[in-house]
């Protein structure tokens, strides 16, 4: 069998590994070596979830630890599995198992700078000749469990002001604040905790865990954590705490007199009677040292422009876009302000209809964005959630004794924004469903919609709500930039009408695609019109990695328009890096002017050198010349800009063309001009959107392709710059407002074109927006 369990009984394997196996160590797992007859064991620390590849085959991924090189720097390694191997594996390992694994296919780990493991990965299936040994221990009679407790290891804890950089350690700590669980930039989840004890030294603690439930259970500020197993780190002066292999964590709550129940997902810990001593103590010393109170985190207090932490129940919930999601909750109490109703079709609200209508004048509606959307996704309307720092905004209409309150989760997890769901026997929980349950539904069905309204609600009539449209009516979010002289034409005019032409229109955005503005930028060639996406950065540093396999030529160095430097790295690939610095005048120049070479670099050192020298470009030695790399890589790097070449319509030159450039009196090193004596057709980063655009009379889908001009923001640093996505996002929301109707639209003014396609099949007709901008109050 590819994968089978091997028992043991008295320390000892009851079936030994096959004898023609050899135990590789870690450090000896390179390419260029056999490793047909080897095997490599250890522990498990991390594994992922079973996913499918586009291809159908089942993939698994698992971490091993090397428990006899635990101390070196590196000491762990990514397994691949693929196949019904993947599948059968999945379904019996556990964290801490002990993992033989024989047969596999070694290769280099394109994740190893970010995730700090192996250079190298294990590829294994059961088409290959892969096997996976297990080893597990039978489980003993109750008895015997019953037993191991009272001999269970005395733990020793470390106050916090006693820790040291590099050491792995247990202790306990009280939480001053955290972040609820979040999904990492990578398939983990992460949760981030700042402790105190009394002491009075502070303790950041970020934690990892591919399993949500392996995570601390932390529900609010004093609760009490115990770590077992944390690395503790030096970092700009202070002491972080990070999740080790075996962490395990207990939390309790941290009110006095409350009862010492541990929160945990594991089935196995261990608790001591002088533990409890402990956390009494704790309690005592936070109850009088410690800021717990929170702000106001009931319905019936709260206040515009708060933020605020509540504690209700979720009674409906429904999508509104792609960044964007509604939660409808209650706590019983009253709201003293008229709240915002997020308008969503009825069909779309998750929730029991009768429960939403007996409750709503009680309920709020919460608008949740971007990283919150997933877990609200998740979750079951009747459970019980706290949600973190909500944000009260207040919104005035056109009448100024009429406005109401919205309640936002913003996006991002500063000031410990996030959603916790709380269990049944939770005391906050259990307090909040006796309030409920005792809550007269008669009396708060009485009461008018004052308190809750539709946002047509807040005008007295509709006459006051049809000046207060023709208003906003009147005003454009866009502006033209030339052919003032055109008049407007209605979509249905457009529609009807023969191409190519050009109109001026006044419309509104009811939707765009991509709802993730990231996916709209683009790479364009203007010579063959084509588009491609842009690279990530995995391509670029497999492009890299394959390039440094050749070593740097010596003959190439120290030319006359360039001076070099080279060394070989202290790691254990030593590998070779050249950096090539342009010259001027014979002279090296300032490093804000200077463009240089690199061979050899990875990524991470790539990068570096970007945010000191003007341009830097990645090339290789060949014989008589250095050269560029692949196209699929980028040819230039600017600040924080790649610049890639057209594949079809380059045809690259000697890097040695260069010289023309550093021989001008004051060399620019521009992009164009760099692209131009290289030979490169240099691609262009574009926004690339579909606006659906209605009047009334129709609806017209026009492109968006544009440089910079609509946004006035540079599709070429958007990638890169968070501000600026930031604004990007803004400006599409102020465009088209997410839970808007279609009458609270604001007006765009665009020029739009059309124009042909046709091929042997059809001929379409397609509309793009052309010589218009944001308006400078948008932007």
């Amino acid at each position: 069998m590819p994968v089978q369990l091997l028992k043991i009984i008295k320390g000892k394997s009851e079936t030994p590994l096959p004898s023609h196996l050899q135990k590789e160590d870690l450090k000896h797992l390179q390419e260029g070596f056999d490793h047909t007859n080897k095997y490599f064991q250890g522990i498990v620390i991390l594994s992922y979830p079973l996913t499918k590849l586009r291809d159908g085959t089942d993939f698994f991924k698992v971490v091993l630890q090397d428990l006899d090189n635990s101390c070196s720097r590196i000491n762990s390694i990514n397994i691949l599995i693929y196949g019904k191997m993947a599948e059968d594996f999945a379904k019996v390992i556990r964290h801490g198992d002990t993992v033989v694994v024989a047969g596999f296919k070694l290769a280099k780990s394109p994740t190893a700078r970010e995730d700090g493991r192996h250079g190298c990965h294990l590829e294994m299936s059961e088409e290959a000749g892969s096997a996976i040994y297990i080893y597990t221990i039978p489980k003993k009679p109750a008895a015997s469990e019953t037993a191991s407790v009272s001999v269970a290891p005395k733990y020793v804890y470390t106050p916090l002001n006693h820790l040291k950089d590099g050491t792995i350690v247990n202790l306990y700590g009280i939480v001053k604040f955290f972040k609820p669980p979040y999904v990492s930039k990578g398939t983990d989840y992460c949760s981030v905790v700042t402790l105190v004890d009394p002491s009075n030294v502070k303790l950041t603690c970020t934690l990892f865990n591919g399993n949500l439930d392996s995570l601390p259970k932390i529900y609010k500020v004093g609760d009490i954590v115990r770590f077992h197993r944390i690395k503790i780190r030096e970092y700009n002066g202070q002491m972080q705490g990070i999740t080790s292999v075996g962490f395990a964590s207990l939390t309790f709550d941290g009110t006095v007199g409350a009862p010492i129940v541990p929160r945990t997902s594991s089935k196995v810990y261990t608790f001591m009677d002088e533990e409890q001593k402990t956390i009494e103590e704790l309690r005592v010393w936070a109850a009088s040292n410690l800021s717990i109170s929170g702000p106001a985190a009931k319905l019936s207090g709260v206040q515009p422009m708060l933020f605020f932490d509540l504690t209700c129940q979720l009674v409906g919930k429904a999508k509104v876009d792609g960044s964007s999601f509604l939660l409808k909750v209650w706590d019983g109490t009253k709201c003293p302000y008229p709240t915002w109703k997020v308008p969503v079709e009825a069909r779309d609200l998750e929730g029991e209809k009768v429960v939403l209508h007996q409750l709503r004048n009680l309920t709020v509606d919460i608008l949740v964005y971007d990283n919150h959307v997933q877990l609200a996704k998740s979750l079951k309307v009747g459970s019980f959630l706290r949600i973190y720092s909500i944000h009260t905004k207040q919104a005035n209409a056109d009448n100024e004794d009429v406005s109401h309150i919205e309640f936002h989760l913003h996006g991002g997890t500063c000031y410990g924004r996030g959603i916790g769901v709380l269990p049944e026997n939770n005391p906050d929980v259990k307090e909040l469903k006796a309030f409920l349950e005792s809550v007269d539904l008669a009396d708060s069905q009485n009461i008018e919609s004052m308190s809750s309204v539709e946002l047509d609600g807040t005008f007295n009539n509709v006459t006051d709500l049809e000046s207060h449209l023709q208003r906003c009516q009147q005003l454009s979010v866009t502006v033209l930039t030339d052919h003032q002289d055109l008049n407007n034409t209605e979509l249905k005019t457009i529609l009807n009408s023969t191409a190519p032409q050009q109109y001026r229109i006044r419309a509104k955005l009811r939707t765009y695609k991509p709802q993730k503005l990231y996916q709209c930028i683009k790479l364009h060639c203007s010579k063959c019109n084509s588009l491609q996406e842009v690279p990530d950065g995995d391509d670029f540093d497999f492009i890299l990695q394959g390039s440094a396999i050749t070593a740097p030529n010596p003959e190439l160095h120290n030319t006359s328009w360039y001076d070099s430097a080279m060394w070989t790295t202290q790691d254990q690939k030593q590998r070779k890096i050249a950096i090539h610095f342009v010259k001027h005048d014979e002279m090296l120049q300032q490093p804000e002017d200077t463009l240089l070479m690199i061979e050899g670099g990875t990524l991470k050192e790539v990068w570096k050198l970007t945010k000191r020298f003007k341009c830097v470009i990645p090339v290789r030695s060949t014989e008589d010349d250095l050269e560029l790399l692949d196209l699929s890589a980028p040819f230039l790097l600017q600040g924080n800009i790649k610049y890639y070449g057209c594949k079809q319509c380059s045809t690259p030159k000697p890097i040695k063309s260069l010289s023309s450039i550093a021989a001008e009196q004051r060399p620019s090193w521009e992009p164009t001009e760099i692209a131009q004596v290289l030979g490169i057709e240099l691609l262009q980063y574009v926004f690339i959107m579909k606006f659906t655009l209605v009047d009334g009379t129709g609806a017209l889908n026009a492109y968006l392709f544009d440089y910079e001009k609509f946004f006035q923001i540079p599709a070429s640093e958007i990638l890169t710059n968070n501000f600026l996505q930031q604004k990007m996002q803004m400006t599409m929301n102020t465009l088209c407002p997410p839970g808007r109707k279609l009458d609270d639209l604001p007006w765009l003014e665009c020029f739009i074109k059309s124009y042909n396609v046709r091929d042997a099949m059809k001929h379409q007709v397609y509309y793009q927006i052309f010589d218009t901008t944001v308006a400078e109050d948008v932007v």
